[in-house]
């Protein structure tokens, strides 16, 4: 029994020792442990490279940074939503151009020729709207109105509801070659460049042949209307036949003796009347 005791009393000390190295053991773990998470979570931050706003500790991006990037804060109380919309809104928005409309004109609206006259010897009131001068051919008078052999009998005469003399679109003027005063007789003979002078109540208006055509008694098209400062002179053809017509197409001069441009506003659409 003494021998037991003696044994036991053996065995406590050894006991009394391990303990302590046990402590140390886990302490030091715990140590490298704290180390090794210091130095994580401080190269994590170099990776983040985020600069704290002193008034706001909302965390920004750093000089150098991806502007296109950015890290969503959740300590600050946002939801996730909150976090996710900030993310994807501090990438620059590509340049857009939006277009705008262009400025609203009010569309111009074209003169708008009269129908032929059924009836071409129904009497017409004697109505004078200015001159016609073409000095190639020494012509000077007086500029009737109206599409009735009536009206052209007293000289030449333009077409109603076609332009005026100067203004926009086409002035149309009809006159004989054989008959009456046969003011167009010698039409033919007019070339590229030759003038035509309009004088109204409102101005002296200078033209110039750009042409010369023929066509069938059916063309009313030459009565057609553009955004355009022209003239078109017309007649029987050929002289003392009403075969065909012969067409002298004018564009207007200005002071300086240089084609008028057609006019670029908008331009209403123009329905011209047509025989039946």
């Amino acid at each position: 029994m003494r021998d037991h005791g003696r044994h036991a009393q053996h065995r406590r000390p050894a006991t009394r020792h391990r303990a302590p190295l046990f402590v140390v053991v886990v302490v030091a773990a715990f140590v490298a442990g704290q180390l090794w998470w210091q130095r994580s979570s401080a190269a994590d931050r170099d990776d983040l490279r985020l600069s704290v706003d002193p008034q706001r500790g909302v965390p920004e991006l750093a000089a150098g940074d991806d502007p296109t990037v950015a890290t969503p804060d959740l300590d600050e109380g946002r939801s996730l939503f909150d976090a996710l919309h900030a993310s994807t809104t501090t990438a620059p928005l590509a340049s857009t151009t939006i277009p705008t409309a262009a400025p609203t004109t009010p569309a111009v609206l074209l003169p708008v020729p009269e129908a032929l006259p059924d009836d071409p010897y129904a009497d017409s009131p004697e109505t004078v709207v200015g001159r016609i001068a073409i000095p190639t051919i020494g012509l000077d008078e007086a500029l009737q109105q109206g599409m009735t052999l009536t009206a052209i009998n007293r000289g030449p005469s333009h077409w109603p509801g076609t332009a005026g003399p100067g203004e926009l679109g086409n002035v149309v003027v009809a006159g004989h070659r054989t008959t009456y005063s046969r003011p167009f007789h010698d039409l033919d003979l007019l070339r590229v460049g030759d003038p035509v002078v309009y004088t109204t109540d409102r101005g002296t208006f200078t033209y110039a042949v750009t042409g010369t055509e023929i066509v069938t008694p059916e063309e009313v098209r030459i009565a057609d209307q553009t955004a355009a400062y022209t003239s078109t002179l017309f007649a029987c053809h050929p002289p003392g036949s009403a075969a065909y017509r012969i067409v002298v197409h004018l564009q207007l001069l200005d002071a300086a003796g240089r084609p008028v441009p057609p006019f670029e506003a908008p331009v209403a659409p123009v329905t011209i009347p047509r025989p039946a």
